[in-house]
C-alpha cells in the first residue's frame, strides 16, 4: 500500500513532465506556422476576436453575467483588434498593448468574482476562461516571434539617391526592436550562465 502510494506521485510527476514537453513542442510548431504564414495567422486571430465579441453580445441575452464584465470583455477584444493593425509587428510599449494587458487583469478580476459568487460547473468556467479570456491573448503571445522573420517592404523618409542604404540593410542595421520576444531573449542572456566552447 505504501509503495503504490509513492509510485502514484512519481507517475504524476512523469505525466506532468510529458504534458509539459508536449505543450512546448506544440507551441513551437504553432509559432513556426505563424512565422511562415503571418497573413493567414492575422486573419485567423482577427476572426477569433470577432467571434469572441459575438459571444459576449450573446451573453447579454443568454446568461446572467454582470454588464460590467461583458463591457470590459468587449473592450479587451477591441484592444486586441487595434493590436492587429500593425501585425505581425507587436510593440509592447504601444498604448494598445498596455491597455490590452490591463484589461486582461480587469476581465480576470470580474470573471473570478462572478464565478465565485454564483455556482457554475467546472466545464462551464473553463469554457468561459478558455474561449473568452485566454484564446485571443494567447494567440497574440504565440505570434510575437513572427515579428522577427518579416522583412519590411518600405521605409519612410528613405532617400532615393543613396542606393547603398536600401530597406533591408537599414532594417538589419537598426537598433533592436522593443518587443516581448526580445525582452525574454535579453532576460535569458542576462540571467542564465553562458556556455563557452573548449578549444583544444
Amino acid at each position: 500500500m505504501g509503495l503504490l502510494y509513492f509510485l502514484s506521485y512519481v507517475g504524476i510527476l512523469f505525466q506532468i513532465c510529458f504534458v509539459t514537453i508536449a505543450l512546448a513542442a506544440g507551441l513551437y510548431y504553432i509559432s513556426e506556422l505563424v512565422e511562415e504564414y503571418s497573413e493567414k495567422a492575422k486573419k485567423i486571430i482577427k476572426t477569433t476576436t470577432q467571434v469572441t465579441i459575438a459571444l459576449y453580445l450573446l451573453f447579454i441575452f443568454t446568461e446572467n453575467f454582470p454588464y460590467i464584465m461583458i463591457f470590459f470583455g468587449i473592450l479587451a477584444q477591441l484592444a486586441h483588434l487595434l493590436i492587429l493593425r500593425s501585425f505581425p509587428e507587436v510593440k509592447i510599449l504601444s498604448i494598445e498593448f498596455i491597455v490590452a494587458i490591463i484589461l486582461i487583469f480587469v476581465n480576470h478580476y470580474y470573471a473570478y468574482n462572478h464565478f465565485q459568487e454564483y455556482f457554475y460547473t467546472l466545464s462551464e468556467i473553463l469554457g468561459y476562461f478558455t474561449l473568452c479570456l485566454w484564446l485571443v491573448p494567447f494567440s497574440l503571445f504565440v505570434s510575437l516571434s513572427a515579428n522577427d522573420q518579416v522583412l519590411p517592404i518600405h521605409q519612410d523618409g528613405m532617400s532615393s539617391h543613396n542606393s547603398s542604404d536600401d530597406v533591408v540593410t537599414n532594417y538589419f542595421s537598426s537598433k533592436k526592436k522593443k518587443n516581448l520576444l526580445n525582452f525574454f531573449k535579453n532576460a535569458k542572456e542576462s540571467l542564465l550562465p553562458t556556455r563557452t566552447k573548449k578549444s583544444f
